[in-house]
């Protein structure tokens, strides 16, 4: 299956089970990111893993490990006005790259809890931007 269909089948069995997927994903805190594209100018859907964190949700560029930063993360520079889907809530939200200490120490909480993550540091050879989403 082509990363593009996966995705899509993803955000389907969140949206017909309240947000909760099984898979890869069982158990793991999963939203849907809407951002919008660059240089398109068209909304971009993405599932991805988040951080909760008090009234704050972080999410990370990990693209699972590969060399470059995901499609999703440049869009959300350009636009950082951003939609979250977590459960059956849809909000809007602002997205901002975190840098220095703030950025390490959610990253590695990130790693505590997922220890995926670790090994996507490992192999992207890059530094995974952390970002926070702040309500609306």
């Amino acid at each position: 299956m082509e990363f593009n269909e996966w995705n899509q089948a993803i955000m389907k069995e969140f949206r017909e089970n309240a947000g909760k997927v099984g898979g890869d994903f069982e158990g793991a805190p999963l939203l849907i990111l809407h951002t919008t594209g660059a240089k398109s100018g068209k909304e971009r859907e993405n599932p991805l893993m988040y951080l909760p964190h008090g009234d704050r949700t972080y999410i990370f560029a990990s693209k699972a490990g590969m060399p470059t930063n995901p499609d999703w993360y440049h869009n959300l520079v350009a636009n950082p006005q951003v939609k979250v889907e977590v459960g059956t809530e849809t909000y809007d939200a602002t997205a901002r790259v975190l840098e220095g200490d703030e950025r390490d120490r959610i990253w590695n909480e990130q790693k505590q809890q997922f220890p995926q993550f670790a090994k996507y540091e490992k192999t992207a050879n890059r530094t995974i931007p952390v970002i926070a989403l702040d309500r609306a």
